[in-house]
C-alpha cells in the first residue's frame, strides 16, 4: 500500500484531479458532474463509498463498477489518505493498483483471445466466438458501457496508450461480463 498512499499524496498535492467519474480534490470525492452542485449529501466514512457505487441514479444494482453510470449528489469528506483509499477501491475496485502498475511498466495486457482459451465449463463455448461478434461484444460491453481504457484487444495488446500525464481506470483483460457477452454470442455458432 505504500506506492498507492505515495501516489494519494502526490495526487492531493497537485490540487483536484479526475479519475473515472469521480473528481478528488484533497480528501473530498465527489461524482465530477456534481462539480459545480450547491447542495449535496455528505457522507464521512469510506464505507459509504461502496453503498454510493452499488446503484445508479433510478436503484439499478450496478454489477459493473466502472459503468459510466455512477449516481450523483453525494460527497465523501474523508479523514485520511487510508479512507481516500479505501473508497476509491470501493468505488474502481483495484483500479488504483492497475494504474500504477502499468505507469511503472509492470502490467502486462492479456488478449481476449488468450482470456477465452482459459475459459472451462459453462464459458469454453465462448472460446468459438468470431472476432466479428467478439467486435461486436466489445463495442457494446466496453466501448459503450465501460469507463475503463483497454489496454488489449482481441489477439494481442491494444495499439493505443492511455494518457501518461493523468491516473485513468485501466482494463488489462477481458471482464466476466464480457466473458458472458462472449459465450452467448459464441452459442450461436453451434449446430442446432
Amino acid at each position: 500500500m505504500g506506492a498507492i498512499r505515495e501516489f494519494l499524496e502526490h495526487q492531493s498535492s497537485r490540487g483536484s484531479w479526475i479519475f473515472g467519474e469521480l473528481s478528488i480534490e484533497g480528501l473530498t470525492v465527489r461524482h465530477v458532474q456534481d462539480i459545480p452542485a450547491p447542495t449535496l449529501k455528505v457522507y464521512t466514512r469510506p464505507e459509504d463509498a461502496r453503498e454510493l457505487a452499488k446503484f445508479d441514479e433510478s436503484g439499478r444494482y450496478r454489477p459493473l463498477k466502472t459503468a459510466p453510470n455512477l449516481r450523483r449528489g453525494w460527497l465523501l469528506n474523508l479523514a485520511s489518505l487510508d479512507d481516500l483509499r479505501l473508497a476509491l477501491d470501493f468505488i474502481y475496485p483495484a483500479a488504483l493498483g492497475t494504474w500504477l502498475a502499468f505507469s511503472r511498466g509492470d502490467l502486462d495486457a492479456i488478449p481476449l483471445r488468450q482470456t477465452l482459451d482459459r475459459q472451462t465449463g459453462m464459458y469454453r463455448v465462448a472460446r468459438l466466438i468470431t472476432d466479428e461478434q467478439a467486435e461486436a461484444a466489445i463495442d457494446e460491453i466496453c466501448r459503450q458501457g465501460c469507463l475503463r481504457r483497454r489496454l488489449w484487444s482481441i489477439h494481442g495488446r491494444h495499439a493505443g496508450r492511455p494518457d501518461d500525464n493523468l491516473p485513468c481506470v485501466l482494463c488489462a483483460e477481458g471482464c466476466g461480463i464480457l466473458i458472458a457477452a462472449c459465450r452467448t454470442e459464441a452459442k450461436r455458432n453451434l449446430p442446432q
